[in-house]
């Protein structure tokens, strides 16, 4: 069975940093895309930033870029978001997506994780 599992949510004041990881079991990475969204609370889901199954081309919402990084890890069958100089607008639920285009579009996406929490507050 295709499973996401996503980990390394939590609070965190203004200013800091998080590393999101987005595991695989049942498949292998090596082929997907990959995408990282999230959803605040009364908000539709966007997308945050995604990478192709090679890592060699990635995009980033204009909210974040300069402070999230995505990178991936085959070898550990897992892509990572390191999220840096964080804000109290980041607070959401994290997720991430796997298919066979790179989009920041989630409709783009058929395998979803279940989530991680984010909280940025002091």
């Amino acid at each position: 069975q295709l499973q996401l599992v996503e980990s390394g949510g939590g609070l965190v004041q203004p200013g800091g940093s998080l590393r999101l990881s987005c595991a695989a079991s049942g498949f292998t990475l090596d082929y997907y895309d990959i995408g990282w969204f999230r959803q605040a609370p009364g908000k539709e889901r966007e997308g945050v930033s995604c990478i192709s199954s090679s890592g060699g081309r990635i995009r980033y919402v204009d909210s974040v870029k300069g402070r999230f990084t995505i990178s991936r890890d085959n070898a550990k069958n897992t892509v990572y978001l390191q999220m840096n100089s964080l804000k109290p607008e980041d607070t959401a639920v994290y997720y991430c997506a796997a298919d066979h285009y790179m989009s920041l579009s989630l409709y783009e996406y058929k395998f979803w994780g279940q989530g991680t929490q984010v909280t940025v507050s002091s």
